[in-house]
């Protein structure tokens, strides 16, 4: 399957119901995979019977992510018609829900950190990480295409993977597209930074939403993994840049296993006007850029 945008199922434009979006923050472990799903299926069922019609699931929910070779990283990937992705679909289906999830993808020849989303036991759409993130390189291929956008219960959504909505440029090209939200399957390794200070992955997606006016749904990990830990700084962030849900842990301390919820209309993203005077998409002055 190649990635595409295909239109499927979109919400009535007359609801005045807001939609509940999850992302939940699960402990990956890249020599567990079995337990490791059977995490992110539990956490699923939890944001559902809580309402969730959305839920996203970490990057690389597949396979865990600290792979020492590439032999290893192909070993772990899987077509997008392979099981993984057809227990996705079938979960979507049971439970009536879009799943957005990270995914080693197997394809010919070569390894992509893919999203997928998937919706009452279809693929609507396949993304893979075009912005890859230290020693991703050698282990993925770097994906090729924009972003694309799909129709989904919760709205227009676009995906994209960890590192790539650190780039605004991205961002702008998705809402240009009219998504509504982002979904962002993550994997935040805890870097170093000044005591105090909260991590800037938190902030970039906060600071883009508010640009861009735009839902940005982020689902980060937790769980110690070949020593590495992690930020999980899961969060749900409004077109105004302001959390409705999270961040899950401000990466001070060990990360949890958190699912977070909000209520969202995805209508709100249409909106770019900024009070009487100023407009987020017509105050660009693309021909001085």
């Amino acid at each position: 399957i190649s990635p595409r945008r295909r239109s499927w199922g979109r919400r009535p434009t007359t609801t005045d119901q807001a939609v509940r979006v999850a992302a939940c923050q699960v402990a990956l472990d890249i020599d567990d995979p079995s337990g490791t799903q059977q995490r992110l299926g539990q956490a699923v069922r939890q944001a559902v019977s809580q309402g969730a019609e959305l839920v996203v699931l970490p990057e690389l929910a597949s396979s865990g992510t600290c792979f020492r070779t590439a032999a290893e990283a192909q070993a772990a990937a899987q077509p997008v018609d392979g099981r993984f992705v057809g227990w996705l679909t079938g979960l979507s289906a049971e439970l009536g829900c879009a799943l957005v999830s990270g995914l080693c993808e197997a394809s010919g020849d070569d390894v992509f950190n893919t999203a997928v989303v998937v919706q009452a036991g279809e693929v609507l759409t396949v993304y893979r990480k075009v912005h890859l993130w230290g020693s991703e390189s050698q282990f993925f291929t770097p994906g090729t295409m924009q972003p694309v956008v799909v129709d989904t219960v919760a709205g227009r959504v676009a995906p994209m993977i960890c590192y790539d909505q650190e780039f605004p440029e991205w961002i702008r090209i998705a809402a240009d597209l009219e998504a509504e939200i982002i979904t962002v399957p993550a994997n935040w390794p805890m870097l170093a930074r000044p005591s105090g200070e909260r991590p800037l992955e938190v902030i970039k997606a906060q600071a883009f939403a508010g640009t861009y006016r735009v839902f940005i749904v982020i689902a980060d990990r937790c769980g110690t993994e070949r020593g590495q830990n992690w930020i999980g700084g899961s969060v749900i962030v409004g077109p105004d840049g302001y959390p409705l849900a999270g961040p899950a842990s401000d990466g001070a301390e060990q990360a949890e296993a958190q699912v977070l919820l909000a209520d969202v209309d995805a209508r709100l993203a249409s909106d770019k006007v900024l009070g009487p005077h100023n407009h987020a998409r017509r105050d660009r002055r693309p021909d001085l850029y």
